[in-house]
């Protein structure tokens, strides 16, 4: 049971805290029932992204053999049978799908593209080059798309922001050239065996991208802050002022990539370096009193 649990990699789950940015930014985090209904929706993306890496490691379990750290996991060190990984595909996927279906048809509806598009990527997208990267970074759109719909049957004037579309998919797109980055830098000349895609990469190229997806983050960003329907709609254009954080925050993660091999695992970043930890704290508190306390 351990290893199952380890298998559904619960460390990666403070992606899906994303689901939360609809009830923040439409200023309803004081109703509780609208909380509730965003950590259902947390409850739901976790167990399907727990899912999709159980059928992950089933499927590259060769290959994370050849993996320093990928061959401590629970499948391919053998601590969970393949057998019962399988198994226990079903019951997670049913209880996601139950808090789906209490959340909504919308919700029912990004979930499943959300779903779908991960079992492609794990059938033969992850090889293809760009695509790979592309598909990581839509699924952070999904959970942004998912926290607002979650929201709809019972807040049905909740608008789903263009620009949180927009600098979420830059900024995932960003972490994941990020973690390409690192990864072709920490298999050296093994890189195909581990992971095939990265032989189609270069270090060239992910630097020119990373810094394009990083000029593009930030700006993005910092024009939705400053944006005629953002400013009316919230009253306010001191969300300006949390641009240095989201600034900061990206160039402590491009020098993270250059010296730490531990940026393969964005999750891993945020619960390990103190820096972006506090950076991240300091961006939500400033949200929250720009948004809510309007000092």
């Amino acid at each position: 049971m351990f290893a199952l649990v380890e298998a559904l990699r619960p460390k990666q789950w403070t992606k899906n805290l994303l689901l939360f940015a609809g009830v923040l930014f439409s200023r309803q985090f004081g109703d509780g029932s609208l909380v509730l209904r965003a950590a259902a929706g947390f409850a739901a993306f976790s167990l399907l992204s727990g899912s999709v890496y159980l059928l992950n490691d089933v499927m590259d379990v060769k290959a994370d053999r050849l993996h320093p750290k990928k061959r401590h996991r629970p499948i391919a060190s053998g601590r969970l049978p393949v057998g019962m990984a399988w198994a226990a595909l079903a019951p997670v996927l049913a209880v996601a799908i139950a808090i789906a279906i209490w959340l909504g048809t919308g919700f029912v509806i990004v979930a499943s593209i959300y779903l779908g598009l991960n079992i492609a990527y794990n059938l033969g997208l992850k090889h293809q080059v760009l695509i790979d990267v592309f598909i990581l970074a839509l699924g952070f759109v999904l959970r942004a798309m998912a926290g607002v719909e979650l929201l709809l049957p019972v807040a049905p004037t909740t608008a789903l922001s263009p620009w949180l579309l927009v600098c979420t998919f830059f900024g995932a797109l960003f972490l994941g050239l990020a973690k390409r980055r690192r990864e072709l830098a920490n298999s050296g000349n093994g890189a195909s065996e581990r992971r095939a895609v990265l032989d189609h990469y270069s270090p060239e190229l992910l630097d020119g991208l990373l810094l394009i997806t990083a000029a593009t983050s930030i700006m993005g960003y910092a024009l939705y802050t400053i944006w005629p329907a953002t400013v009316a709609k919230f009253g306010t254009e001191a969300l300006l002022y949390t641009v240095p954080f989201v600034t900061y925050g990206i160039f402590r993660y491009l020098y993270l990539v250059r010296v730490s091999e531990n940026t393969e695992d964005p999750s891993h970043v945020l619960l390990s370096d103190r820096p972006i930890g506090i950076c991240v704290l300091l961006y939500l508190v400033a949200v929250v009193l720009i948004l809510y306390v309007r000092l």
